[in-house]
């Protein structure tokens, strides 16, 4: 059996503004844990756990263990909501998970093989258009991310879901297109329009100082005949 890191939570019972408030006055994030056909049970979590697990990454894409008194049960975090202005997390919710469930994750993208590629030695970019990926696997096996290689690909290529070896039981929730993960663009392009917008800011610019003459002159033309 898989060992899953453990979240220490407890149990409340408060769903008022007022027990809320509480809560977070005393350090902990409130809680939801939802699914597998069961009630929603209330709970709050030690602020620094959230915290810790934010940072670590990957933290909606993990399944955790979590503890109630001696009571411990599968879940996945899928929502944690931030204070705008400080990113303290204020809720937290958790769907429970059975051993032989399929869950859809957002999973990272790493890419391999930038020095075999062709194109990036060209001077070509990378344009990476999906840093991640949704992915529909098992509750127990959920990758923390994917490897997209990018050797042999030359400017114009692209990289595609089909060139990724998912793990066994993995697949792209998208399954109606290979889709583009990321692609190898001439660096020229973002020099052509960099130089079109310059060129076009140049052009503004010729085109006021004409309007600025023209209206000088008609201002001296105008003084002339009233003398």
């Amino acid at each position: 059996m898989a060992d899953f890191d453990v979240i220490e939570a407890s149990a409340r019972e408060s769903a008022t503004k007022g027990g809320v408030r509480a809560l977070r006055a005393e350090g902990l994030v409130p809680g939801v844990v939802y699914g597998d056909g069961k009630d929603p049970a209330l709970v709050a979590v030690d602020q620094r756990i959230i915290d810790k697990e934010l940072h670590r990454g990957g933290f909606q894409g993990r399944v955790y263990e979590l503890q109630i008194g001696s009571r411990k049960q599968r879940i996945l975090p899928k929502d944690v909501q931030l204070h705008p202005v400080t990113d303290v997390p204020l809720h937290v919710d958790f769907l429970r998970i059975s051993a032989d469930a399929r869950v859809q994750v957002e999973v990272a993208v790493h890419f391999l093989g930038e020095e075999d590629s062709p194109g990036l030695k060209r001077g070509g970019v990378l344009n990476v258009v999906r840093h991640e990926v949704e992915l529909s696997c098992p509750a127990t096996a959920i990758p923390e991310f994917i490897e997209v290689p990018l050797s042999g690909l030359d400017i114009g290529d692209a990289a595609k879901i089909s060139d990724v070896k998912l793990p066994e039981g993995v697949e792209p929730t998208i399954t109606d297109r290979d889709f583009t993960i990321a692609t190898i663009a001439a660096a020229t392009a973002v020099a052509e329009e960099a130089a079109e917008e310059q060129a076009e800011a140049e052009a503004e610019a010729a085109a006021d100082a004409e309007d600025e003459d023209g209206a000088e002159g008609e201002g001296e033309d105008g003084g002339d005949a009233e003398k």
